[in-house]
């Protein structure tokens, strides 16, 4: 059988989005192992902050700009920093989350993602507000009305809160996280931002 790795992220974590470019080159040298039925790659939604229609606190507005200057230090990640100006932040990345999740049953998830990472980190968009998202949805290809009832029905059934409660039970606290899964056995993958040869090597070993 397979080992799973899970991916654990949410699309307004800014960290995700510097993680974003390694992830890609890890996937990519995970693929032989993925052919060869050896691995599957199961991403999973983490949530960073509930729904809120309160506007974002000006100490928490301001750590995030200082996070994303020490993103783009770092890693040469691109931020636009006129979001901070243009919109009214909110602490909820629960929508987002929900995006994807719907995106999931489309095989889009990852799709829909990058473009809710877009529309926020380099469109200065708002991915809290529902208009939002139904454009980056559009934008991957789904219909609007159609995105929009799957989302209202996700939130209704509480399925985020489920996938969410279940990383937790994995201790996938912090997001991006990686983990492998063999056979009852789950082992934690070090995140390395700039170099996927550590994390290959990491999970080469586990298998």
């Amino acid at each position: 059988m397979a080992a799973t790795l899970i991916y654990c992220y949410d699309p307004m974590c800014s960290w995700c989005w510097g993680f974003r470019p390694t992830w890609i080159k890890l996937q990519k040298a995970l693929q032989g192992l993925i052919d060869e039925d050896k691995l599957l790659i199961q991403p999973m939604l983490g949530g960073l902050a509930v729904d809120s229609d309160t506007p974002m606190p000006d100490d928490m507005r301001i750590k995030l700009q200082a996070t994303w200057h020490t993103i783009q230090r770092q890693l040469g990640t691109e931020f636009n920093f006129d979001f901070w100006q243009h919109n009214v932040p909110r602490r909820s990345t629960y929508p987002a989350c929900r995006a994807c999740y719907v995106a999931r049953d489309f095989g889009l998830e990852d799709e829909m993602y990058h473009a809710i990472q877009q529309a926020y980190y380099l469109n200065a968009k708002n991915p809290s507000d529902l208009d939002t998202l139904v454009a980056c949805a559009e934008h991957i290809g789904l219909k609007a009305e159609g995105f929009r009832k799957a989302m209202a029905h996700v939130a209704q059934q509480a399925l985020l809160e489920e996938e969410i409660a279940q990383a937790r039970h994995l201790q996938l606290n912090s997001f991006p996280s990686l983990a492998l899964i063999k056979g009852d056995r789950l082992v934690p993958i070090a995140i390395d931002y700039q170099d996927p040869l550590s994390m290959l090597e990491s999970i080469k070993k586990a298998l």
